[in-house]
This record gives C-alpha cells, sequence and structure tokens, in this order.
C-alpha cells in the first residue's frame, strides 16, 4: 500500500509530501517525498502508531461499575480489587474472547497499533486448570487474531497471596500456578502464539513481589533471556509497607539489589520510588511502565516524572485496567499530573520544547522497547504501525508538534482516521473493519455477565 502523507512524523522530523509504502511483511518498505505521487490513500497526517505497554482486557468489561463509594470507610485499591475480583469469578472463556476482542478493537480505534497483554487469567473460577492449560492465552490469541492488533503476550506467574507465602483465596484461585506447571503454561501459550502473524511475539510477567517468590522470578528471568519481562512494582504504599517489612528494602529498591535490571525489563507504575529509586531505574534503561488514566482512577499516586526523565529514564504508557481506552489521553494525564504536583505548565518539556513531543517520543520509543517489537518509528524496515490523524477535529495549529500539542491536549479519539497494525489496515475512517459484529458479540457477552454478578 501506498500512503500519501500531507506530513509525516519522521526519525530526523517532521517532513511535508510524504510517501510511505508498505509491503507484503507488514514492515515499511520505502519513505520518500514527492508532491504528487500515486497513493492508494491520502491522509492529512501520519505518525508512528503507539504501542500500549500493559493491559488486562476483561477489566474493560467492569469499567465504570465501582464508581459508587460504599457505605463505610474509605475506597481504595483495595476495596476495588475485592469487586474486581467477584467480577471475574463469573466469567467464561468465550466471555474473555469476546471482551478482549472488544478491548483490542478500541485500542486500535484510539490510536494504538499494538498491546502487551499482561495475561493472568488462566484457569477456571473454582482455580482448576483447564483441560488445555493455555485454554486463556489462545482466547487473547484468538481475539488478537480477530481485530489485526500486534500482541506481546505477558504470561503472568502468581504463585501467593502475600510475602508470607501465604495461599491464593478468592477470585486469586484463577491466577496461580507452581513454577512447574507456570514453566509449562508459557510453552503451551508458545505454541498457541504460532497460529498467528509474524510480529507476535511473547514475553514474561511474574506479577509482583507480592505474588511471585524471589526465587521464582530468578527462575523466569533466565527462562526466556531476551524475552520483555514485566512486573508490578510499587503501584500501591501499603505493598511498599509490606515488602519493606520481609525485606528491609523497598520494592524498587530490592529488585535493583538483587536482578540486573535493564532494558529487557519494565516496571508496572513505579509509583511510589524514592530519588534514588527514580534515578537507579532511570540509569538502568529498564522502562517504567505508565498508566495514568488508569493510577488516577485507582488513586495509585503520581509518577516521579521530572527527575526520572531528567536522569534519561525511559517510559511508555498503558490502559491497564481499561476503564477508559485512549492513546492521547493518557499522555495528556501524565502531563497534568505533574504540573499539579509541581505547580507548573508544560513541566515534562525540555527547556524550548514542546510537551506534546517529548510525550509522543518518549511513549513510542519504551513502548516498543517493553514490547520487543521492532517499530515506532516511520523508516524503511520497521514494522508498518502507523496512525493517521485528522487536524480539523481538534485545536491548535495542526501543523508539526502543533498537531501532537493540539491532539493530546485538545482533542480526543475521534482524531484518528487510520490506524496500520505491522500493515494490516485494520482502521479506517476512524472505525475498525469488524467493529460491529465485535461490538454486538461484546454487548450480548455484557449483558449476560450483569445478570450473574
Amino acid at each position: 500500500m501506498r500512503i500519501k502523507a500531507e506530513q509525516a512524523l519522521l526519525p530526523d522530523g517532521w517532513a511535508q509530501d510524504v510517501v510511505v509504502e508498505t509491503g507484503a511483511d507488514g514492515r515499511i518498505a520505502s519513505v520518500s517525498k514527492s508532491a504528487d505521487p500515486a497513493a492508494d490513500i491520502t491522509v492529512p497526517a501520519l505518525l508512528p502508531a503507539l504501542s500500549n505497554l500493559h493491559s488486562h482486557t476483561f477489566q474493560r468489561a467492569m469499567a465504570g461499575l465501582t464508581e459508587t463509594r460504599g457505605p463505610e470507610g474509605r475506597d481504595s485499591f483495595w476495596t476495588w480489587r475485592v469487586l474486581m475480583y467477584r467480577f471475574l469469578d463469573v466469567l467464561t472463556p468465550d466471555e474473555i474472547e469476546a471482551i478482549a476482542a472488544f478491548a483490542f478493537t478500541e485500542m486500535l480505534e484510539a490510536g494504538f497499533g499494538a498491546v502487551a497483554e499482561f495475561h493472568y487469567l488462566h484457569h477456571a473460577p473454582s482455580g482448576l486448570p483447564y483441560d488445555d492449560l493455555g485454554e486463556l492465552a489462545g482466547r487473547i490469541a484468538a481475539a488478537a487474531g480477530q481485530t489485526g492488533i500486534g500482541l506481546t503476550l505477558l504470561p503472568v506467574h502468581y504463585r501467593t497471596g502475600g510475602l508470607d507465602g501465604r495461599a491464593l483465596a478468592g477470585g486469586q484461585r484463577r491466577f496461580g500456578n507452581d513454577l512447574d506447571r507456570f514453566v509449562k503454561l508459557v510453552e503451551r501459550s508458545r505454541e498457541i502464539l504460532k497460529a498467528l502473524p509474524f510480529d507476535t511475539h511473547m514475553g514474561l510477567a511474574p506479577h509482583s513481589l507480592r505474588a511471585a517468590p524471589a526465587e521464582d522470578i530468578a527462575a523466569l528471568e533466565k527462562l526466556l533471556p531476551d524475552a520483555p519481562f514485566h512486573l508490578h512494582a510499587a503501584e500501591q504504599e501499603a505493598e511498599i509497607e509490606e515488602v519493606l517489612a520481609a525485606t528491609g528494602r523497598r520494592p524498587v529498591e530490592w529488585l535493583m539489589d538483587n536482578f540486573e535490571v535493564g532494558p529487557r525489563w519494565c516496571l508496572i507504575h513505579a509509583t511510589h520510588m524514592t530519588g534514588e529509586e527514580t534515578s537507579r531505574l532511570a540509569r538502568s534503561g529498564a522502562v517504567a511502565g505508565l498508566c495514568p488514566v488508569t493510577e488516577g482512577n485507582l488513586g495509585d499516586g503520581i509518577f516521579e516524572g521530572v527527575a526520572f526523565l531528567e536522569e534519561g529514564g525511559h517510559f511508555g504508557v498503558g490502559s491497564d485496567s481499561n476503564i477508559r481506552i485512549t492513546a492521547g489521553e493518557e499522555l495528556r494525564q501524565l502531563e497534568y499530573s505533574q504540573r499539579l504536583k509541581h505547580k507548573g505548565r508544560a513541566v515534562l518539556a525540555e527547556p524550548g520544547g514542546s510537551v506534546g513531543r517529548r510525550l509522543y517520543d518518549g511513549a513510542l520509543k519504551g513502548g516498543t522497547r517493553a514490547l520487543g517489537r521492532e517499530s515506532g518509528a516511520i523508516r524503511e524496515g520497521a514494522l508498518a504501525d502507523l496512525v493517521a490523524l485528522d487536524p480539523a477535529r481538534f485545536a491548535g495549529s495542526g501543523k508539526d508538534d502543533g498537531l501532537l500539542n493540539g491532539w493530546i491536549f485538545t482533542g480526543d479519539d475521534r482524531a484518528v482516521t487510520d490506524v496500520w497494525s505491522a500493515g494490516r489496515h485494520v482502521v479506517m475512517g476512524g472505525r475498525h473493519l469488524y467493529r460491529d459484529a465485535i461490538a454486538a458479540r461484546y454487548r450480548a457477552v455484557l449483558a449476560d455477565v450483569m445478570g450473574r454478578l
């Protein structure tokens, strides 16, 4: 396909009258500049598409259900988690697949070209494995195949209910594996993913220090030594207190002291870090996996963005609980949280620079690193993960960095007109090719699930 862009963001900056040709192999075959080429499609603005580095797709179906305050006490992440466990107790494999397909559709329509699915929902509600240990991994894979999104599947190891080694209970039983069974699950998942396109990847995700013993994390780090390696860290203050009491160190400090945390690592949230932890994580080359909309919704706290970027840290964004699936708004919330924290404006921009450009460039680089994906730039040989925007659908200059500032701070997903994932043209005119069928199935599933809660 030949795509003509009136303006495009290339590795060396903005350019006018750009022609991008995608090949049958899903990669960018050529990038050239010409005012009047023959083209299959012409778009006002073309960008590399962001990668969504953290998602739990099943939670999309419970979005909005936890926005009523409980009768007593203070609502928090921990009270939200109680309803989440109750919700997943009723989900069947067919329903999980339908919800995932709908969430993936929304991600593509929001401008994400790929996703890392942090997949910890493995077993039946009883906690017993399905006859096929990879049953639910297969459902996530099927949803990705149906929608065309680029997938990095992250099977999650979840063994204990806390650092004291207590057994899993209630909704957590669907997550649980000992190390041997988890390794078998990983192997089965690798087999399942062979049915998906070439740009599909797999990584590993020990859930957290609460849920994965240190010896298991060490074993998994060696299991797929070149694959993305994701882990929740320092999201909640109660979590930090538990780790500190058990180990004498804070979560990020403990990880940095005990492992060679580096570029293939992604620490999800890393919200509550000391200055020293922030500096060490930034210097390590690991990605801070930020989910600003979910973190705001759950009341997690505010990431130390200014200090982290000043130290050269890498970050990406994810939709996490999928309370709201939107690429631009994740970046907006990230900047606004820093403005509220530091009581200033344009906080994450470099002196004299554009906020939108720094946010977008950073999320591109960190997201592709976290997914192990060869995308993130409009250049020959890169995966053709592309997003087209219409500047007429938001305020601002609509040109060069003004386009990014306008979209992120004044616009929304309606500005996204077309999306390609590894060359698959899956969103046209702002709608996914199979939205109607996917949404109808989702709505039917949602009605049934709500009747059983």
